[in-house]
């Protein structure tokens, strides 16, 4: 898929998306946040106007469109991109994963993989912006921002793939540190 972007000076941005049909999808994006959709069926042809959106609508169906909402039983994963290699992931934390009953800080994912968790989902709650003093609990969502490579190192990490050896040497540590509870 293709994904044409120019400026459209004194209107805004015009995004043209090529479609495997041969047609394209093209958004214009105006100054004040309006978007107009057309479709045109071919490179030669006229577009046709789809329909037209609100800033808070159009902002709302990008969230469904992207899976934040719901994601579809058949999907492997949802991949949104913030930019050129920034995404945002849903990961959950499996019964075997080495963070589940750690804290963030102690996890200390953010320096291991250069992925940071912006949220955490715990059933229907979601604590926003979550502290190094947040424990990770089983079944939790963790909402994970960071580069595609930092991302898979997250998930590394996460499944324990990864990072066990830094968690026998913290463990190690933190027994000759002599600690309360020998973590």
């Amino acid at each position: 898929m293709t994904v044409y972007e120019s400026d459209l000076p004194g209107v805004g941005k015009k995004h043209e998306i090529d479609l495997p049909d041969g047609s394209q999808l093209v958004v214009v994006t105006h100054n004040e946040g309006r978007r107009e959709v057309f479709r045109r069926p071919s490179p030669e042809a006229d577009s046709e106007k789809l329909f037209e959106l609100t800033d808070d609508l159009a902002r709302q169906v990008g969230t469904i469109l992207e899976g934040a909402y719901f994601q579809p039983v058949g999907s492997e994963r949802v991949e949104t991109l913030l930019g050129d290699d920034t995404l945002i992931e849903w990961v959950e934390v499996e019964g075997d994963s080495p963070i589940a009953g750690r804290t963030l800080g102690e996890a200390d994912l953010r320096r291991e993989t250069g992925a940071s968790v912006v949220a955490i989902e715990r059933g229907e709650r979601v604590i926003p912006s979550p502290g190094s003093d947040t424990a990770v609990e089983t079944g939790d969502t963790l909402v994970v921002v960071g580069t595609r490579e930092a991302y898979r190192a997250f998930e590394s990490r996460l499944s324990g793939a990864a990072g066990s050896e830094s968690d026998e040497a913290a463990d190690e540590t933190d027994g000759s540190a002599g600690g309360a509870d020998g973590r």
